[in-house]
């Protein structure tokens, strides 16, 4: 008699991939502020979301994360700076509540008008290889 090979499960991939679009360029900015220290676009919708919403919570369940993941995003965005782009009052009976500051403000508008250029420079250099790209 022979063994019955075992079957092996395939590990998860640890980082989730999109799918290539072939109709359409997906770039995303990320930006490199220091060791292990990233601004990217996801940093920037959760403190447009917390500027919107009033509180953290209330900005994650949108975006469909975790309270505990945003507030560690938005430690590490506060860590990153030196200085807070979100400040919190704790909940309690009445709730809490977060606020970005202005700095807070300048930077995530910092980042926009960044990734517009960014976006910009890559429509103009890839058009001629790529005429229907869209970065919208």
């Amino acid at each position: 008699m022979s063994a019955k090979p075992k079957k092996v499960k395939a590990k998860p991939d640890p980082v989730p991939r999109r799918k290539a679009s072939a109709s359409r360029a997906f770039p995303r900015l990320r930006i490199a502020m220091g060791k292990g220290l990233i601004l990217g676009p996801g940093k920037v919708d959760l403190l447009e979301a917390i500027e919107r919403k009033g509180s953290i919570s209330a900005a994650s369940r949108e975006m469909g994360m975790s309270y505990r993941r945003a507030w560690l995003l938005v430690d590490a965005l506060n860590t990153m700076f030196g200085q807070p782009l979100v400040v919190a009052a704790p909940g309690g009976a009445h709730g809490g509540g977060a606020q970005i500051t202005d700095f807070g403000k300048e930077v995530a508008g910092a980042y926009r008008r960044i990734e517009k250029r960014t976006y910009a420079a890559i429509r103009e250099e890839l058009s001629p290889f790529y005429p229907d790209i869209d970065l919208s």
